[in-house]
């Protein structure tokens, strides 16, 4: 196997994610596929696409001025950055309920094209045009500028404003920072069924204290302020708004000082729905709405000592008006449909969406993979994708589009009747490595973890020598790492395997896929139990296979799995002795409210668990070598958390190494600085554990330091 160009690969491929289709949507006569996708496995640049009668057909390409380079709107750049989007041009697009014309946003300028044929057009607007979407009909589109909701007609309809903010911290039809980061939701507006009035969310930020991110390798740009609720300070005041096209406007009631969170909108046949959440997250509510007066009545209420966890897609209604909801019964996250109820066992990861009576959605037997079921009431639950590896899908009109990455690679097959007709082909690149991981299972607990080796290593050969084992987890909620399939981070492990290492990715508790009560263990310390899993894991896998080398022990990781990878070398450095630990959360105060207060609690009333799972308090530890990686412009974890770690480090007279990445957001950057990261972190480890070396790991720290 040649490994020497996968950096370079990684790179170019933005991690494999260019050429694969995403966003599937399928026409109610199921007789039309739309979908997103850039033009090769290196090209960045995103189109639309249409399938159907088993061809693909482009719809809308950048072209000219618009050519996927164009600045975009600070909103937009927020939007995706929060999606984690690695494309330019055409990256997303909303269409009207037939789906025969789709309306999407090129450096600000509003376009649309009819799915049936012709030219893509644009659409006049006020300004520079952020989240544009399509009425039910296709008549008309909502979209945001400068804070504004406004609807643009395709004929001589004009444009009209229906909300415009009220002060510089105000905006309407856009989602707020929590809600878009740590609940998922993307979506501000949402159009009637009927198209004669929208739901709408206005955010207003006054009270959000201030940061100020900046590219200090560029300081003749000004810093951006930005509105971000840390953990214990204000959130957005986030409200709802019935706005009707005459100009009517009714404000959605509930107890908003009990229910401040915003979980989930939607406005299906049977009126606006709503699902909002308290503060401590313990209590979830789902409400239905009175489009004339604005009035809400409970339709469910969920409650849970610890948090209420959040499901994607969920609550949302069958055709009939049942309500499709998560519950936590038998250790199992369930699905109800009515008085059906999905079978214990069966983790629920996510909604996908209903047709008629029957909901699909995705779940979990093994963490190792995850399928896509459906269910109706009275009916029993059905598996609907097959062999292994991480599925999705979209339906309608009797046509499922089945999103399978599997151990092999990426497929999408569409399906009618159970049959393949056809598929949409994914044009992301071959990886120059193939993952080759042993799955194992340690322990009373059960542990998840994948082993990588270099190719071709005999540990049995007269001349194999032991190996240095890395380990490589994220380990944190919300992510998992050891599925039976071709990620991109199992590609970046057998990377480092033919590098010489042995890498061990586990997943420990706090993890997805194995259960509420799985994932609860880590309710006030976020730390100490997904350490002492790496540990365990490692000492099970090091019992088992006596070619693994316990006295050459380094762990990389980025976002939780830095700090995972931080606290190793700081509190267990008789077991750990490297660590590259990348944006990483070191002091969890910093982070925001929906996310560290769902596991932490308030600051105020329990700051104990903040001290126990931040690192700043054990900076004075560390005897063992540490690179700290972040991006100077990370707006989801501030570069603040690594200077103030490499602060304490120095105020302690502890030896650290930092590298900045200019420019870099949250996902640590493309391009160059993606591809010589990797090689930093390759140099840095062989040298902290002395590969050639008979000084041993960690040669130029002292062990008593």
């Amino acid at each position: 196997m040649n490994a020497s160009g996968f950096p370079r690969q990684f790179a170019r491929t933005r991690r494999f994610s260019l050429g694969v289709p995403r966003q599937p949507a399928v026409s109610p006569d199921g007789a039309r596929v739309l979908f997103v996708r850039t033009g090769g496995g290196d090209d960045p640049v995103g189109r639309l696409w249409s399938w159907e009668d088993g061809e693909e057909r482009l719809l809308a390409a950048p072209h000219g001025a618009d050519d996927g380079a164009r600045p975009v709107p600070p909103e937009e750049r927020t939007r995706r950055e929060r999606a984690r989007e690695r494309s330019t041009g055409v990256v997303a697009y909303a269409a009207d309920r037939e789906l025969r014309r789709a309306v999407y946003a090129l450096g600000g300028a509003l376009w649309a094209v009819d799915t049936g044929g012709g030219a893509p057009f644009p659409v006049p607007a006020a300004g520079p045009v952020v989240d544009p979407r399509p009425s039910p009909d296709g008549e008309l589109i909502a979209y945001v500028t400068g804070g504004a909701l406004h609807v643009v007609g395709f004929g001589d309809g004009g444009d009209r404003c229906l909300a415009a903010p009220e002060g510089p911290q105000v905006t309407y039809g856009l989602t707020d920072h929590v809600s878009a980061e740590s609940m998922g939701r993307l979506r501000g507006h949402w159009w009637a069924p009927d198209g004669r009035a929208l739901l709408a969310a206005r955010v207003d930020t006054s009270a959000v204290r201030r940061r100020w991110v900046c590219d200090p390798a560029r300081p003749e740009l000004p810093p951006r302020p930005m509105a971000y609720p840390a953990a214990g300070t204000p959130n957005a005041d986030v409200s709802l708004h019935l706005l009707s096209l005459d100009g009517g406007r009714t404000e959605v009631v509930w107890d908003r000082a009990a229910f401040e969170y915003v979980v989930a909108a939607d406005w299906d046949a049977h009126g606006p729905l709503v699902t909002v959440q308290s503060r401590d997250q313990r209590v979830l509510r789902v409400l239905a709405v009175d489009p004339a007066t604005g009035a809400t009545h409970v339709l469910h209420e969920q409650r849970d000592r610890h948090w209420v966890e959040l499901v994607p897609g969920a609550p949302c209604r069958t055709g009939s008006g049942l309500l499709v909801r998560a519950e936590e019964s038998a250790g199992t996250r369930r699905l109800r449909v009515g008085d059906t109820l999905t079978p214990a066992g069966l983790q629920v990861t996510g909604v996908l969406g209903t047709e008629g009576e029957e909901v699909l959605f995705t779940g979990c037997e093994d963490p190792a993979g995850e399928h896509v079921w459906a269910v109706g009431p009275g009916s029993d639950c059905r598996r609907v994708s097959d062999g292994p590896g991480v599925h999705s899908a979209a339906a309608a009109g009797g046509t499922l589009v089945l999103d399978s990455l599997a151990p092999d690679g990426h497929t999408v097959t569409v399906r009618r009747g159970g049959t393949v007709v056809g598929g949409i082909a994914s044009l992301a690149e071959e990886p120059v490595v193939t993952p080759r991981p042993l799955f194992l299972v340690h322990g009373d607990r059960r542990l998840r973890s994948a082993l990588f080796l270099p190719s071709g290593y005999d540990p049995r050969a007269p001349d194999a020598r032991p190996l240095p084992v890395l380990l490589s987890p994220y380990s944190g909620p919300g992510m998992r790492l050891v599925v039976r399939a071709r990620t991109w981070w199992a590609c970046v492990a057998q990377w480092f395997a033919e590098q010489g290492f042995a890498v061990l990715v586990t997943d420990g508790r706090g993890t997805p896929g194995r259960g509420p009560a799985w994932e609860k263990e880590v309710r006030g310390d976020q730390l100490t139990p997904v350490l002492e899993d790496q540990i365990d894991a490692l000492r099970a896998a090091v019992a088992e296979r006596p070619y693994l080398d316990p006295g050459r022990v380094a762990i990389r990781g980025w976002s939780f799995g830095g700090t995972l990878a931080a606290a190793a070398v700081l509190r267990r450095p008789e077991v750990f002795h490297a660590a590259v630990a990348g944006a990483a959360p070191t002091d969890q105060r910093l982070y925001d409210t929906h996310w560290k207060e769902r596991y932490l609690g308030h600051p105020d009333r329990e700051p104990e668990n903040y001290d126990r799972s931040s690192l700043l308090r054990d900076a004075h530890r560390l005897r063992r070598p540490l690179l700290l990686v972040h991006g100077t412009t990370d707006d989801n974890v501030a570069f603040a958390h690594t200077l103030r770690l490499s602060a304490a480090l120095l105020a302690a007279g502890r030896e650290h190494s930092v590298l900045p990445l200019s420019g870099a957001g949250h996902g640590g950057g493309d391009g160059t600085t993606a591809e010589r990261l990797l090689g930093f972190e390759l140099g840095f480890l062989r040298d902290a554990l002395g590969f050639g070396s008979a000084s041993g790991p960690g040669r130029r720290f002292r062990e008593d330091a």
